[in-house]
């Protein structure tokens, strides 16, 4: 059986991917693959592992010998599942394997926002403080969490836990009802009310064709001036240009971002333009953790095994 991961940098280098029973398979493994390397060096595999490279339609019809694309990662939208479902090529996912790591970064990105972590770093490093007239240095309004009411776009396991979190935190916790539904599920807030009332707003709905520029003009018109967006779900869920003008004028709050449309960004992306201390960009961190990753490792080894003993493990075809 030959088993090939396509993009090993993905992960830092003391994460190990157990087996699947490496005597009985080759494995081989690449740092990184460009789309158009993906058919040269997935030619001749059964199993291709692939966390963010894209696998479409007209490389698939180019590996006649491919069985399962193991997604090291939970969104599949990167994959062209239609093609695989009609060349028999079957698909499965991880999920819930960062569950912890997401949100506790959602938080490390709002608590670092609102207390001005940032700046006060910066402001020490720079002899600010030093300068001081008075025993702090106190420049900067900061605010607490307890008290503010946390908006939660898309209640799965994530946003449970992001919930919990909050709930800890002190905050109001509202979950928000599916956009334009017509009716309203017990322990739900209609859409448009999360966004009206809400402190703080935390994206973790996948990206398709419901949830692509879920939050728009419209959308970041109606949320408070001081409230904050996190989005720590998918780029193309959030209209980007929209923020960025939503920020320049001062419309919301802030914003706290791990994930863009296109990743990495274009060093000209709208947001990256910016220079706003109400603004917090990462690189699309929120899932790496080192147990979060090594919890993916395993996942992707035991649903490859899962597979060849035809069990449907995480399967999405």
């Amino acid at each position: 059986m030959n088993i090939v991961l396509l993009d090993r940098r993905t992960f830092v280098e003391t994460i190990e991917f157990p087996g699947p029973g490496k005597e009985h398979c080759h494995w081989r493994e690449y740092p990184t693959t460009t789309p158009k390397q993906l058919v040269e060096r997935a030619a001749d595999a059964e199993v291709i592992i692939t966390n963010k490279v894209p696998v479409g339609a007209e490389a698939l019809e180019q590996l006649p010998r491919l069985r399962l694309i193991a997604v090291a990662a939970t969104g599949v939208d990167h994959i062209d599942l239609e093609a695989a479902r009609a060349r028999g090529v079957a698909v499965c996912n991880v999920s819930d394997y960062a569950t912890e790591s997401v949100a506790e970064h959602v938080f490390a990105m709002l608590l670092a926002l609102r207390r001005q972590i940032v700046h006060y770093h910066q402001a020490v490093l720079n002899g600010d403080w030093s300068r001081s007239p008075i025993f702090t240095l106190n420049d900067r309004e900061m605010g607490d969490l307890a008290g503010s009411t946390l908006g939660i776009i898309g209640a799965g396991t994530l946003g449970q836990a992001v919930a919990r979190l909050g709930e800890a935190f002190g905050m109001r916790v509202w979950l928000a009802e599916r956009r334009g539904a017509e009716g309203i599920r017990a322990g739900y807030i209609p859409f448009d009310e999360v966004l009206r009332h809400s402190d703080v707003i935390s994206l973790h709905v996948p990206l398709n064709a419901d949830t692509r520029y879920l939050i728009g003009r419209a959308e970041l018109a109606l949320m408070k001036p001081g409230a904050i967006l996190v989005n720590t779900a998918r780029g193309g869920i959030v209209d980007e240009a929209a923020l960025a003008d939503a920020l320049r004028a001062g419309r919301i709050g802030g914003a706290c971002v791990d994930v863009l449309s296109r990743e990495p960004p274009a060093p000209d992306h709208p947001l990256l333009s910016l220079d706003l201390p109400n603004l917090l960009i990462t690189p699309h961190i929120a899932w790496a953790s080192r147990q979060a990753q090594q919890r993916l490792a395993r996942e992707v080894v035991t649903n490859i095994e899962a597979y060849f003993r035809g069990e449907q493990r995480n399967r999405i075809i």
